[in-house]
């Protein structure tokens, strides 16, 4: 049975996918969303078969769409990166050349959460432009 690592639970539910969960990192500086796909025991793109990766591919190509759309970033940053959360989940994040830790990383660096209604209402506008392409 798919369940969350407990750090992915934390975060805010945007949607679901065909294949994978969309979340969202409460992070006002970066918007930023997680793509999880929904296999049980999944670590590493190796753990997926080659149809499930070329879903996954089309996935994050639309979610990069998506970001790129509404929030029109400098530039996208998409990863993979499993070193404290084990479980396979990808990164979409838009950094602008604007933005405090440019054009380094965004690892490990302080965050700033959104205000609450804020954050609600980017969700929302992101959930919607989701929803817009699986119809």
């Amino acid at each position: 049975m798919f369940e969350l690592h407990p750090a992915l639970k934390k975060k805010d539910f945007v949607c679901d996918l065909p294949f994978c969960t969309v979340l969202f990192e409460d992070n006002a500086l970066f918007p930023w969303i997680f793509l999880v796909p929904r296999k049980e025991n999944v670590r590493n793109m190796l753990d997926l078969t080659t149809d499930e990766r070329l879903t996954l591919m089309k996935e994050i190509e639309i979610a990069e769409k998506i970001m790129n759309r509404l929030f029109h970033p400098t530039q996208t940053n998409v990863a993979m990166i499993g070193n404290l959360t084990p479980q396979l989940h990808v990164h979409v994040i838009c950094r602008y050349d604007t933005d405090p830790y440019w054009p380094g990383t965004v690892w490990n660096q302080p965050g700033k959460p959104y205000p609450a209604t804020a954050k609600e209402e980017v969700i929302n506008r992101i959930k919607k432009e989701f929803e817009k392409c699986q119809k």
